[in-house]
């Protein structure tokens, strides 16, 4: 049975995440929802949720004892794959400059900033609701999504990686900003597999037997 550990560290989406990521698991695969570094060092996979500003979900995962180091452990250590979705995939990056700069897990190199509205009263910001991916990648990961499909987002914020080949796909709101990053085993969405119905039930399905 492999073990999947949902990183419990107090954020707010993740009762969804486990819901879905259990729908979306077959039998032999466990949903671990944990801040156990034991357990999180041996995991076969990795999740990080996450919602709410950059500075504080990093803070709250610093004051887990140990869980960053057992995330580093399994991830870069071991090769485990590692999903982020939304700020958890902000999180993977050098640093978030919401409400002044934090350092991120800097896994993938990159500044985490707010959204732009291009000067259009039109644009809200936050992004939030149903939007269309553009320039999905070809990777085993988002073999189930297509340039054109809607998933569902919620955020201010955008993660800009530093390499343009990091990125899996985009979306436009305002300004065209990256909806997926990929590097290695490392993975993370900007949307919510858990609240985008079938394309995102496919998507955890397809990182739950992902072997990168």
């Amino acid at each position: 049975m492999q073990t999947v550990a949902l990183i419990d560290y107090g954020s707010g989406n993740l009762r969804s995440a486990e819901k879905a990521l259990v729908r979306a698991a077959g039998q032999g695969t466990r949903i671990a929802v944990t801040d156990d570094p034991d357990l999180i060092a041996v995991a076969d996979r990795i999740v990080l949720p996450g919602v709410g500003a950059f500075a504080a979900c990093m803070a709250a995962l610093e004051a887990r004892a140990g869980v960053i180091e057992a995330m580093t452990e399994a991830v870069q250590g071991k090769g485990a794959p590692f999903l982020g979705i939304c700020v958890g995939m902000q999180l993977l990056a050098t640093r978030g400059l919401e409400f002044g700069e934090t350092a991120g897990l800097d896994w993938i190199a990159g500044d985490v900033r707010r959204l732009e509205d291009g000067g259009d009263p039109a644009i809200k910001i936050p992004h939030m609701g149903w939007n269309s991916l553009t320039g999905v990648r070809d990777h085993l990961l988002l073999g189930g999504l297509q340039a054109g499909q809607t998933v569902y987002f919620t955020h201010s914020f955008a993660f800009f990686p530093r390499d343009e080949a990091d990125v899996a796909a985009y979306v436009e709101h305002g300004e065209r900003f990256p909806a997926a990053v990929a590097r290695g085993n490392v993975a993370g969405v900007q949307f919510h597999p858990e609240k985008s119905q079938g394309p995102g039930l496919d998507l955890l399905a397809r990182f739950l037997e992902w072997r990168p």
